[in-house]
C-alpha cells in the first residue's frame, strides 16, 4: 500500500510539471511548476525598440516559493487588498526570498557578446531609480560580466536568472552556470525591471500581483 501512495504520489508531482502556460504574445510554453516547487507567478514577453520596430526579444517567465512569499505578504501586509497595490510589488522587490526567472529567446541570432553591448536599458534604469547612483551601467553588465561572449542563444534557448538568498544574482544557459554577481541594489533593480513601475511587461505585472492576491 506504502509504494502504491508514493506511486500515485510521484505521478501527480510528474503531472504537475507538464501542466505548461503560453505566453500569448510569444507562443512560448512555461511549464508552471519547476523541480524546486516554484511556482510561475506570470509570463510574459521583452520587446527592444530598434530600427523603427518593436522587436520581440525574449518570452520571460518568473518563478517564486509561494510558501515564502505567502508568509512574507501576510506579515507585512495582514489581510488581502481589494486589487495589487505597489506595496505588495515592493515587498517582492525588496525582499530576499528568492526568485527564478526563465528567459527563452525569440529573436533570431542573439549570442551572449550581442547581450553584453547592448546592455538592457531597462535594468540600467531601474538601478539609477531605486539609488540614483551614476555607475548604474557598470552594475548592470554584472548579470551577465563573467559569461562567455561566444555563446550563442537561438531561438528557443533557455536562460535562467536565479535571484538566490544573501542578494546573489546567478545566470545560468543550458543548465550551466556562466555568470554570478552579488549585490542588494543588482537584485533588487532586477526584480524592479519586471515588476517595477515601469515594468517590461505591464500585463505579466498584472499576472504577477493575481498571483500575489491569491497567496492571501
Amino acid at each position: 500500500m506504502a509504494t502504491q501512495c508514493l506511486a500515485a504520489k510521484n505521478e501527480k508531482v510528474t503531472e504537475e510539471k507538464r501542466v505548461v502556460e503560453v505566453e500569448p504574445k510569444s507562443g512560448i510554453s512555461f511549464q508552471v511548476k519547476l523541480d524546486d516547487g516554484k511556482q510561475l507567478g506570470c509570463a510574459g514577453l521583452r520587446r527592444k525598440r530598434a530600427l523603427g520596430m518593436n522587436l520581440k526579444i525574449y518570452g520571460f517567465g518568473i518563478y517564486a516559493d509561494s510558501e515564502k512569499l505567502k508568509d512574507l505578504l501576510k506579515s507585512k501586509i495582514g489581510k488581502a487588498p481589494a486589487k495589487p497595490t505597489e506595496e505588495m510589488y515592493q515587498l517582492v522587490i525588496d525582499s530576499d526570498v528568492g526568485l527564478v526567472v526563465r528567459l527563452v529567446m525569440v529573436y533570431p541570432g542573439l549570442n551572449m557578446s550581442m547581450l553584453k553591448k547592448n546592455r538592457d536599458d531597462h535594468l540600467v534604469a531601474s538601478i539609477k531609480k531605486l539609488d540614483g547612483d551614476n555607475k548604474n551601467k557598470e552594475l548592470a553588465d554584472k548579470v551577465l560580466g563573467q559569461a562567455s561572449s561566444s555563446i550563442k542563444l537561438p531561438p528557443g534557448s533557455v536562460m535562467e536568472i536565479f535571484l538566490l538568498p544573501g542578494y546573489i544574482i546567478q545566470t545560468k544557459v543550458l543548465g550551466e552556470v556562466v555568470s554570478q554577481a552579488e549585490g542588494e541594489l543588482l537584485c533588487r533593480a532586477y526584480v524592479h525591471m519586471f515588476l517595477g513601475d515601469d515594468a517590461l511587461d505591464k500585463d505579466a505585472k498584472e499576472k504577477f500581483g493575481a498571483y500575489l492576491l491569491s497567496l492571501f
